[in-house]
């Protein structure tokens, strides 16, 4: 490699962010922000217990759908300080989820990582497990949900254990995990009895396939500093 080539490999290098060096690198858009769903295929995901793609998993025309038995998708690069934003479409009874800092190494995503609530809400009673709740931990503090078949967009920041989960453009969820707050909040739930839940300051991004068919488009990720 000659020094003119080296050189504009390093400044190109210097402009990915922290959280992609050495990954299957999402495709960049614009101000520092970076696509995890290339609309025709699922570059850059993985299953959550093996690295190939649960088949019920499909991607046309943009749109990312799970209809049938597969397994979690997971994405194959790692995040740490981030804004996650994405649309995404449920069935009529539907329940899913989108967790994020996750590990690979417990029995399932939600063993470790928290989990933006996606549902029906018509088919839950309990606050604290409807569509953008914090799931098991804190309620939205309102239901700003479309009707089922509808677009909603989904926005999820999170800076250390600072979360912020935001939905249809409304921020509904302003929580702290590491804050004594936010660890009674932990110690209070069903999440108990997992120590290693909400401790990783980077992990994967999951969608979860909970047994209805839902859909997702635009999806996109930037680093926070």
């Amino acid at each position: 490699m000659n020094k003119i080539a080296g050189a504009l490999i390093g400044a190109a290098l210097s402009l990915v962010p922290g959280f992609l060096v050495g990954q299957e690198n999402p495709r960049a858009l614009s101000d520092g922000w970076f696509t995890l769903f290339n609309g025709k295929d699922l570059t850059g995901w993985r299953g959550y217990r093996s690295e190939q793609v649960g088949n019920g998993w499909k991607a046309e025309d943009g749109v990312l759908t799970v209809k049938d038995g597969a397994s979690d998708l997971v994405t194959v690069a790692e995040f740490q300080d981030f804004e996650l934003r994405l649309d995404w479409r449920i069935s009529k009874g539907g329940n899913s989820g989108i967790f994020y800092r996750v590990r690979l190494d417990a029995n399932e995503a939600s063993e470790s990582g928290p989990e933006y609530q996606l549902l029906d809400n018509a088919t839950e009673k309990h606050p604290e497990y409807t569509a953008a709740a914090l799931y098991d931990l804190v309620a939205p503090l309102e239901d700003r949900t479309w009707s089922v078949g509808e677009w909603n967009e989904a926005r999820i920041i999170v800076r250390g254990w600072s979360i912020q989960h935001w939905l249809n453009g409304h921020k509904v969820i302003d929580v702290d995990l590491a804050s004594p707050y936010g660890k009674e909040l932990i110690k209070n739930s069903r999440f108990k009895q997992l120590p290693e839940f909400a401790t990783a300051l980077r992990g994967h991004i999951a969608l979860q396939y909970h047994g209805s068919e839902v859909s997702f488009r635009n999806i996109r990720i930037r680093e926070l500093k």
